[in-house]
Formats: C-alpha cells, sequence, structure tokens
C-alpha cells in the first residue's frame, strides 16, 4: 500500500512522507546501483527524489554535477519520471554560486540539461545569498515558473529571521514564496529548528524536509564507541560529537520503542520525525537495497504518544 502523501506547502505539489537524498547518486552509490534504488523506491509508492547541483564535488576527481546526471540518465533508462517529484538545489557549488538572478538562469539550464528533463518540481536555494536583493532571487525564480521550468521553490539553511523577510518579500512584490525549507534536524539535533524555524513554518504553512534525519547514521545505532567509529573513517569526524550521555541516551529510548514495534533504530528515529509538526518528509540516502527497504518502512511505523513522550524526554537538551 503506497504511503499517504502530504501537501507541500501551499503548492499544488503532494509527497509520500520520505525523501531520497540523492547525495549518493554517482558517489557511494555508482550507476548501477543508483538505478536499482530509485527503481526500488518508485516502485514502492514514493516519489520526492532531493539532489542539488554541487552533489559530489566533495569526491576526489568529482567537480558537481555528478548526481544530477546519474538521475537523468536513469529518467531516460526508467521512463519513470512522470514518477517523481524531482528537487534539486542551487546557489552553493562554485560554478555557480549564489542567487543573483543570471546565476539562477545559467543554473537552472545546466540542471535540466543533466537531468534530461524540461521541469524540476521543486527548485530549492542550496543556502542564503545575503548579497543579493530577495526581491531579485525572488523575481528570478518567477520567471523560471513563467518559462515552465521550475513548478515551486524552496529554501535550505534560512535562518528564521531571513525565511520571514524572504515570505513577507514575496507577499509584498506578488512573487513566487519559498514552500518548503530545508533544516538540520533530527532527535539529537532538535534545538535550532525547534526554537524559531518550526512555529515559522507552522504560521506560515511551510513545508519542512529536514536534512541529516539520521544524524550521519548515528541514530541507526550502528555507532555506540569509539571502536564503532573506527571501522569507518570516513564517518569519525561526523559522529564523535554525537557520543556523549545525551547520544548515548537517546539511543537507549530508540532501542527500548523499536524493541515494541520489532522495527530498527532508524525506523524509530525516522518515524518520530515524521511524526513532528511541520514536518513533510524527511531526507536519508541508502546505498544498498536492504536499507532503502529498511528506511522505507518507517513510513509505516506509527509511535504511540507515550512513545514519542518517550523519545522528546530522551532528547531533550
Amino acid at each position: 500500500m503506497a504511503p499517504t502523501s502530504r501537501p507541500l506547502g501551499r503548492s499544488p505539489l503532494r509527497v509520500a512522507p520520505f525523501a531520497f537524498g540523492g547525495n549518493v547518486f554517482g558517489w557511494s552509490a555508482d550507476e548501477a546501483t543508483s538505478f536499482a534504488l530509485l527503481d526500488a523506491f518508485v516502485d514502492a509508492g514514493f516519489d520526492l527524489i532531493d539532489t542539488a547541483d554541487a552533489y559530489s564535488r566533495w569526491v576526489p576527481g568529482h567537480e558537481g554535477g555528478e548526481s544530477e546526471t546519474v538521475l537523468g540518465r536513469w529518467f531516460q533508462r526508467s521512463g519513470k519520471r512522470d514518477r517523481v517529484t524531482l528537487a534539486t538545489k542551487l546557489g552553493k557549488w562554485e560554478r555557480h554560486r549564489g542567487l543573483a538572478p543570471a546565476t539562477v538562469q545559467a543554473a537552472v539550464e545546466d540542471s535540466l540539461r543533466r537531468l534530461q528533463t524540461d521541469v524540476i518540481d521543486l527548485y530549492q536555494a542550496h543556502e542564503d545569498d545575503t548579497s543579493t536583493p530577495l526581491a531579485d532571487t525572488l523575481g528570478a525564480f518567477a520567471r523560471l515558473i513563467e518559462q515552465g521550468k521550475v513548478r515551486a521553490i524552496g529554501a535550505s539553511n534560512y535562518s528564521a529571521s531571513r525565511l520571514a523577510e524572504a515570505l513577507d518579500t514575496a507577499e509584498r512584490l506578488g512573487l513566487p514564496r519559498y514552500e518548503s525549507l530545508q533544516p538540520e534536524y533530527n532527535l539529537y539535533a532538535r534545538a535550532d529548528f525547534e526554537a524559531e524555524l518550526q512555529p515559522l513554518a507552522r504560521e506560515r504553512g511551510i513545508a519542512v524536509i529536514p536534512y541529516y534525519a539520521l544524524a550521519s547514521g548515528f541514530l541507526s545505532g550502528k555507532y555506540r564507541s569509539a571502536a564503532d567509529i573506527g571501522k569507518s573513517a570516513a564517518r569519525a569526524g561526523a559522529i564523535g560529537r554525537y557520543l556523549n550521555p545525551r547520544g548515548l541516551r537517546i539511543l537507549q529510548a530508540l532501542d527500548d520503542v523499536a524493541a515494541d514495534h520489532r522495527a530498527t533504530p532508524a525506523q524509530v528515529a525516522l518515524a518520530w520525525l515524521m511524526a513532528q509538526p511541520t514536518i513533510t518528509a524527511p531526507i536519508a540516502s541508502a546505498t544498498s537495497l536492504a536499507q532503502l527497504a529498511e528506511l522505507l518502512a518507517a513510513a509505516r511505523l506509527s509511535l504511540s504518544v507515550q512513545q514519542l513522550a518517550q523519545l522528546d524526554l530522551a532528547s531533550a537538551e
């Protein structure tokens, strides 16, 4: 049974409650593996795929654009473009840095070419650009919507004050508004989002698509000691900051709730996110079919009020 879709802000778009993070395409998942993962994701009734023009420039020998390129080849090979809500981002890659109107237009043309599609469903500012007036950026996005190249726009890594200013600017000038926000948010990283961004999203009807939903894999329960981190040099820096009494308390609560459901800690962590106010679809990545199946099952996991409270208490800062 396909998961129940959720509205993407006030746009006409609706999406299933879990987003596939495309940072792995052409990197930790080669092209053949990426194709298999994408087929499984869509065939299971999910649709939101999130990538960016900058993915995966951090890999030695890569320059950026690799994830979009793999996704575009899959669209052509599979014929499943119409079953996907395609989200990508611009503004953080050196090739098209910032959100000036000329940059926005050049970036979208490059992304459309790599993605081998005529339209991007959700085009997101990867980070704020304080050097460009918000009216100029939103005006550039308006032209893309008028050209039929973009259906809705979103923001990633914006502060509450800047997001509010962008929403007010759009309303005042009759321009398209950001319908979604991508912040860091998970059971461990709660304070920054919940203090100001969550109330703003609720008040203004903004869809929230949080990244680092599993805290770089920590909330999967795979890393519980320094020895565990040592097994993955790539994760050492990211995971080390979570290994403290609070982090271990969160893992214990995840273990307890998971045992009640015969589920995994990762599934419970995602189910907790999906149950939070304003959350539309948390983003997580997978590099194997088994891992993907585990994550997708979280959308069918319903936590009780008591279990949500148990996780809230364990993760309180």
